[in-house]
This record gives C-alpha cells, sequence and structure tokens, in this order.
C-alpha cells in the first residue's frame, strides 16, 4: 500500500520557530512573488521509500491557449501515476494501492488514462476532510520543516533544489520515515 498525496510550497518564506542569539531578532526577508512548486509523492508503507515528481508554476498571468490549474495539476497527476507504474512494475507488484485524497485532479480524463495504462494501480479514496488518515501527511509536515521554513527562495529552482535535496536525505533516513508512518512514538514517563 502506497500513500500519496502533493503538497504546494510557495516561494514565500513559511516561518517557523527558531532560536537566536539573545537580544538580536532573527530576520527572514520577504518578497512579493506568487510561483509555486507541486510535488507530488507517494510513500510506500512497508519499505518508506518516497518517489516525488514536481510541477512548476511560475508567477505571472495565465497566457491563451495555456491549460487550466486543474487540467495542468491533472496531467502532472497522470505522469506522476505512469512513474509509480514504472517503479513498481506490474511483473513484481500484481496489486498496488495508492492512498488518496479526493482532490479534483485526482480525476478526469488524463488520470483515467494512466490507470489504464497501470491497471495494477488502484486508489483507496479517503474521506472527505480527514487528512490526518493519510500518512504522508505527517511527512510534508517534516519535509516543510526542512526543506522551506525560516528561508527565502530568489527562483523556483532553488526552491526545487531545496525541496528535493531534502527528499534525497529521507531516502537514506528511512527508519526516521517509518516513524513517520506510524506516529510518533510515545516518551517513556
Amino acid at each position: 500500500m502506497l500513500s500519496q498525496d502533493e503538497a504546494r510550497l510557495p516561494l514565500v518564506p513559511t516561518l517557523a520557530a527558531t532560536l537566536g542569539v539573545k537580544g538580536h531578532r532573527p530576520e527572514v526577508g520577504t518578497q512579493d512573488n506568487k510561483g509555486l512548486l507541486y510535488v507530488l509523492a507517494v510513500m510506500s508503507l512497508t519499505t518508506a521509500a518516497v518517489h516525488a515528481t514536481t510541477l512548476e508554476c511560475p508567477a505571472g498571468k495565465k497566457k491563451a491557449g495555456q491549460p487550466s490549474k486543474n487540467r495542468r495539476l491533472q496531467e502532472a497527476f497522470a505522469a506522476h501515476l505512469r512513474h509509480v507504474g514504472r517503479v513498481y512494475p506490474k511483473e513484481r507488484h500484481k496489486r498496488v494501492v495508492l492512498v488518496i485524497d479526493n482532490a479534483p485532479w485526482h480525476r478526469g480524463q488524463p488520470v483515467a488514462g494512466a490507470l489504464a495504462d497501470n491497471p495494477h494501480l488502484e486508489f483507496y479514496r479517503l474521506p472527505s476532510y480527514s487528512p490526518k488518515l493519510n500518512p504522508i501527511e505527517r511527512f510534508w509536515k517534516v519535509l516543510r520543516r526542512r526543506a522551506t521554513h525560516n528561508r527565502l527562495f530568489e527562483t523556483l529552482a532553488e526552491l526545487k533544489a531545496s525541496v528535493r535535496n531534502s527528499l534525497r536525505y529521507f531516502q537514506t533516513v528511512r527508519g526516521r520515515v517509518k516513524q513517520l508512518i506510524n506516529g510518533r512514538p510515545k516518551k517513556a514517563r
């Protein structure tokens, strides 16, 4: 079983508590940039492997003839499903279940086409408004903290590089990812 979700990461910094030198206020710069990086990821609930793809949405007005945001995300999700189908081929994995939410881009013709190309992939849809049931949500929280909190990115390429580096890090510490999947262990009293 795989947990599937996407994160929307803005270029505008996300702020979090931080340590600083007494008497000096830490500063994080800001800029007015509406660029976004969508990260689509799937996490194996048994091996803690994480596989991700990205979609860049630069700031600016929509150009004539450009597909809608929903259509672009449907096509990106369909490409991601094809990637998952290659990573978990039918010959070795007879049935691959993806835990997903009910986002509008998880439906539609591009997604149906990707599922037709990979008949061993199937969806388990979570109830509406229940992100706590999806194990990958805990992973997103930790990934965002590591990759984006208190950091100003000048370009989408810098943001993407930071996210990619953090994803590579989590590939090396699968024990930590398994802790996130299972929930944090309770401390002994």
